[in-house]
């Protein structure tokens, strides 16, 4: 039989809201973090907001908005209470956003659903902004890439009022996601999230993610992709041409997780905030089978691991996104589902501070 975990959690994103707290509504029982690293941007780095978004409109496939749910139920926000010492905001529900997705959404400049993912990324925008200009650490648990348009946006908002400073993106994927609406073979708009937040794609039109201005977008010289491997030949150009650093697989099978991730940071600098946004299918299909997008030759479990822990040990890091899990894709007799959600929880405990020792 299919773990139980997947029927129960698809069913559950039909409901318009989830109380999710795990055991109880205590968000912190007066635990201290218990993370060695002091964080250099944080002014509460013992509070997580938390953003829950269970949305899968910037691609075609049903069952990445369950992502949040499974997540959750697994007992990832406990583990981050009880284990490491948060005090939790806003872990209460997941947002479906329902009624930000309008009856009718034709394509506008070849984009799949334009205006649902322009409305729902601004409300995420303003979420994570809410969460972030309090000086607390952020988590949002998607839900497909898309949602990145509103997380990054909503950090580089908060970062830039509260602290003055840009902040810098490790995008962590096998894809760069930063085709334009005219480069893009397929109009799903979780392949052009980083076009936007750079400023590389722009649309006047409010309803087309015209709402993005520039204290919502980032530098391409503070932005570093890692576990590359399936790139259109047309964000290549994209990469080459704005001289994008990039760490492809080549580069990681060439030098080791450990020296990429010593060049990715010291090409961000150790003065600016990071928010870190992890595609699951960065990984490896054989550590997380459940996933949109696979792609084979990836990252190990271990190395999506180190790469979190590398983003923590900073102390700079300010924001973390955990995209693209989806639990309806396992088969009926297969445990991907199981074993994508635990490859998951493990990124986001890496990420907030859990250590080997």
């Amino acid at each position: 039989m299919a773990p139980s975990i997947i029927a129960d959690l698809v069913e559950s994103v039909g409901q318009s809201a989830e109380k999710l707290t795990g055991n109880g509504s205590d968000s912190g029982s007066g635990n201290m973090n218990t993370s060695m690293v002091k964080s250099k941007f944080l002014s509460h780095p013992e509070d997580l907001g938390v953003v829950a978004v269970g949305f899968s409109g910037g691609q075609c496939k049903p069952g990445v908005d369950a992502a949040p749910s499974a997540l959750i139920e697994s007992g990832l926000l406990t583990q981050l209470r009880d284990e490491l010492g948060y005090k939790l905001h806003g872990h209460d529900t997941v947002h479906l956003y329902a009624d930000s997705v309008p009856a009718s959404d034709p394509p506008y400049r070849g984009m799949k659903n334009p205006r649902a993912v322009s409305a729902v990324t601004r409300r995420i925008a303003g979420q994570v902004y809410e969460h972030a200009r309090e000086g607390r650490m952020v988590l949002t648990l998607g839900g497909d890439h898309s949602i990145a348009i509103g997380t990054v946006a909503g950090t580089a908002r908060a970062v830039r009022e509260r602290l003055g400073r840009e902040v810098a993106v490790v995008w962590v994927d096998a894809h760069a996601d930063i085709n334009t609406p005219e480069t893009s073979g397929s109009g799903n708009v979780h392949g052009m999230p980083v076009s936007f937040l750079t400023g590389l794609a722009r649309e006047d039109k409010e309803e087309f993610f015209g709402w993005l201005g520039d204290e919502n977008r980032v530098s391409v010289r503070k932005l570093v992709y890692i576990g590359l491997r399936d790139v259109d030949a047309a964000e290549k150009r994209i990469l080459r041409e704005n001289g994008i650093k990039a760490f492809s697989m080549f580069d990681i099978d060439r030098h080791g997780i450990g020296r990429v991730m010593e060049m990715a940071l010291a090409h961000i600098g150790s003065d600016t905030p990071i928010h870190l946004s992890f595609d699951v299918d960065a990984l490896d299909p054989m550590w997380a089978p459940s996933t949109g997008t696979p792609v084979r030759g990836g990252l190990t479990l271990r190395e999506g691991d180190y790469i979190c822990e590398c983003a923590h040990q900073t102390g700079s890091l300010v924001a973390v996104d955990l995209v693209e899990v989806n639990p309806s894709l396992a088969s009926a007799n297969d445990v991907g589902a199981h074993e994508t959600v635990r490859a998951g929880c493990s990124i986001v405990r890496c990420a907030l501070g859990e250590s080997l020792l």
